[in-house]
């Protein structure tokens, strides 16, 4: 009795510290009689999904035995052109070999995919029996052999049927899939640890994807050595997609601290409409909960204190360890909570860039790297939306180094602005949406693009008009 009263007591300090501002205010919990959607029209109930992962320097060279073990016959490697002839791949090609297992390679992923490449990589995995999927890379890489495992093994499918509404018809994904292995050699996506899948759809010009907890991989191989092959740039605009995914290549992939920023702040799960009919028709993105604060926050710490020192120094290993950590438990967190504004706005972004050579990244297109995209409007979202939860706004900003002491909740969001783009100057970030190749003109383009991506814009904590999106993406053309 006294180990269950030391619970409740526990739970009782856990309710009474729940934030009280608006987006937030509701109890985590429901009382008899919640689980009836005829009555209400919000949900009531989230689901905690995630991928196996394993993390150790050197673990890639596991990998050949966990295909033995899962009785592999016929593997497809997919991973892109640069990488294949960088460690990483040859890390796990050695395991596959010692292990003798049998596979064909895939290198032809294109970096920011489209709906053609995805369906190139789709007709590869359509002509061979393969029995598990391995991917090696970043993001794309790893997005792009999601959608190949999924159309491989519905093969009547079409390519529209399983695409995010309203630019696809949003089925769920009803049958079984083969396992996927996902060997992540960047820290930001945590593509490795989610359900979706995210390309171009070039006929909109504009990012859409394909959101399913059955596309998850089934275990990702977190190898902290794989993060030194990654240019610097390329490791900055990583990181920053982990900041823009907490809730609600180097830089470029660490900008996953967006991520942990907008699932953290995210509309609450039980605000979030409509209430699902059956739970299959749940969505991966559900809103902020409980358990997704969790490892949003400890994602945005980790960020804090590690990002600046893996992108200035490549051979920083444990500042890039960390960061690779921080990427999955951003991807904990994002992959089901959900992300909004900065995600909508940001593919359209990348959907429209005319000439913009991305630095650190070698590819023949125009490139607004995923994490660049997201992170360039994070200053005027979140001064947009701090007014319906200052409180957790505030917290963000002083785990990235705000003295918020004196500072009142109605300026939550100009401090957190302030803060991220002061984060963004000492990380040598491009000055905003005019840096990378857009001005006033492009505003009702890029509007038009956003506005197909409800399913993410949907959680953000303040509803928002076509006139807030403009605003927010001239706000965005310059930053310093």
């Amino acid at each position: 009795m006294a180990g269950r009263d030391r619970v409740v007591h526990l739970l009782r300090q856990l309710e009474r510290a729940a934030c009280r501002c608006p987006a937030h205010s509701n109890t985590f919990h429901q009382g008899a009689g919640a689980a009836t959607c005829t009555v209400r029209k919000t949900d009531y109930a989230f689901e905690m999904a995630s991928s196996n992962i394993r993390y150790g320097e050197g673990v890639s060279r596991e990998i050949g035995m966990d295909l033995q073990n899962l009785g592999a016959r016929n593997v497809c490697l997919m991973t892109d052109k640069n990488l294949s002839l960088l460690p990483p791949v040859k890390a796990v090609l050695e395991s596959l070999a010692k292990n003798g297992v049998k596979y064909k390679v895939y290198d032809n992923v294109r970096v920011e995919p489209t709906d053609t490449s995805f369906k190139d990589a789709i007709a590869f995995a359509k002509n061979d029996s393969f029995d598990v999927f391995v991917a090696v890379g970043g993001g794309s890489v790893i997005d792009t052999c999601k959608a190949a495992n999924l159309y491989a093994s519905h093969p009547d499918a079409d390519f529209l049927d399983f695409v995010n509404a309203p630019i696809g018809k949003g089925k769920p994904v009803t049958g079984a899939v083969k396992p996927l292995i996902a060997v992540p050699t960047t820290a930001g996506t945590g593509s490795e640890t989610t359900g979706v899948a995210i390309f171009d759809y070039e006929p909109l010009k504009a990012k859409t994807g394909i959101a399913s907890r059955a596309i998850r991989p089934t275990l990702g191989i977190v190898d902290p050595k794989h993060t030194l092959s990654m240019p610097e740039r390329v490791a900055a605009n990583s990181g920053f997609d982990v900041l823009c995914r907490i809730r609600g290549a180097a830089v470029t992939s660490d900008l996953s601290e967006i991520h942990a920023l907008e699932s953290y702040t995210a509309l609450p799960y039980n605000q979030r409409s409509p209430c699902p009919p059956n739970p299959i028709n749940r969505p991966a993105y559900q809103g902020s909960n409980p358990i997704s604060d969790v490892w949003s926050r400890h994602a945005l710490n980790v960020l804090a204190k590690y990002m600046k020192r893996a992108v200035r120094d490549p051979e920083d290993l444990e500042a890039r360890s960390s960061m690779h950590l921080a990427s999955v438990f951003a991807g904990i967190g994002f992959g089901n909570a959900g992300v909004h504004l900065c995600h909508g706005m940001s593919y359209p972004i990348a959907g429209n860039v005319k000439t913009h050579a991305a630095k650190g990244y070698s590819v023949e297109h125009p490139l607004v790297p995923h994490g660049l995209s997201v992170v360039l409007t994070s200053p005027a979202v979140f001064n947009f939306t701090a007014p319906m939860c200052p409180e957790r706004h505030l917290e963000a900003a002083e785990i990235l180094g705000a003295d918020i002491r004196q500072v009142k909740r109605e300026d939550a969001g100009a401090v957190l602005a302030d803060t991220l783009r002061q984060f963004l100057f000492d990380l040598r970030v491009e000055d905003g949406l005019g840096a990378v190749g857009y001005s006033k003109d492009d505003i009702p383009a890029l509007v038009k693009g956003t506005i197909p991506q409800e399913r993410v814009t949907k959680l953000s904590p303040r509803e928002h008009t076509e006139e807030d999106l403009s605003r927010l993406f001239e706000a965005s053309m310059k930053l310093y």
